[in-house]
């Protein structure tokens, strides 16, 4: 009898690799991470103690915040849960508590500009839960005493027309006055807005607000402009006293504030006029406010 031989080839791999994402490829939306390798280091600060993989170019990505990125941005082919089944803005703060402090300001670099205004968007969704709309991000109208510590925010924005083309990135610093009322500065580091800060500082007054004007969608904040010509006797060391605005900001600018996770706002801003018959228009596109711990 003679001998068959049967010449096997492997069978190729069907089935691709799975791509890294916290959402499932099917139906369920949001889902619990699994399958990530977490790589063993010497733990130095919560920096190094949460899941993150190294790309090509040998930079680290941290899962956490790639998770708000996918998120607000899901690809294509990820389909999520009906909102219905559960609160995005829930889902969206859970996921901004879990990055670390230190590393939140990285959100500001992560967004890009349409990502900022969906943001604002899912945070509307918050105010469908009775409870939840309830929590704040940040503690800048509880004070004890009438004392509130100096905080700092980095912001960014999508710009707008030219005279506040300088707000791409800019800084926020917010405290309390010696007459109870918390007031804020707006702070540029361009060129031109540096000429702004030092001659025509943008404060504004921080009050509780339900509701936007404009568009009579739910908020928390605002932050009044006015004409700058506050009475301020106490402010922090080294800021200039308050003058009046220069325009736009004089026009009766209002920013409207929503609570998007801890440490984390966003807000829009609005040119509503001080003359009855003018039309409110937009400032400028969503901006994305983030608390800088080391500065406060």
């Amino acid at each position: 009898m003679s001998s068959i031989t049967c010449n096997r080839h492997p069978l190729p791999n069907l089935h691709a690799p799975r791509r890294r994402t916290p959402f499932s490829p099917q139906t369920h939306f949001p889902l619990p991470r699994v399958g990530f390798t977490i790589f063993p280091e010497v733990h130095a600060s919560a920096w190094d103690e949460k899941p993150y993989e190294i790309l090509l170019t040998g930079k680290i990505s941290y899962l956490d915040e790639q998770d708000v990125v996918t998120f607000l941005d899901p690809p294509k082919e990820l389909i999520p849960l009906d909102p219905i089944s559960y609160n995005p803005a829930a889902y969206l703060w859970k996921k901004i508590e879990d990055i670390p402090e230190e590393r939140r300001l990285r959100l500001l670099r992560l967004l890009n500009p349409r990502l900022i205004s969906r943001a604002w968007e899912i945070a509307g969704t918050r105010y469908d839960d009775p409870k939840f709309a309830k929590k704040i991000a940040s503690n800048v109208l509880r004070k004890e005493d009438g004392q509130m510590p100096l905080e700092f925010y980095n912001c960014r924005t999508s710009g707008g027309p030219w005279p506040i083309a300088w707000m791409n990135f800019f800084k926020k610093a917010i405290f309390c006055s010696d007459d109870g009322s918390t007031y804020g500065r707006f702070i540029s580091g361009s060129i031109v807005g540096q000429l702004v800060n030092s001659f025509s500082p943008l404060y504004f007054v921080v009050n509780q607000l339900k509701e936007v004007m404009s568009t009579e969608q739910p908020c928390d904040l605002a932050y009044e402009f006015g004409d700058g010509l506050f009475s301020l006797h106490q402010y922090p060391q080294g800021f200039p006293r308050p003058v009046k605005h220069p325009y736009p900001f004089d026009d009766q600018v209002v920013i409207y504030i929503r609570h998007v996770g801890p440490g984390v706002l966003v807000g829009q801003a609005w040119q509503e006029g001080k003359e009855l018959e003018q039309l409110p228009q937009k400032l400028c596109g969503e901006i994305l406010m983030v608390k800088d711990h080391s500065a406060s």
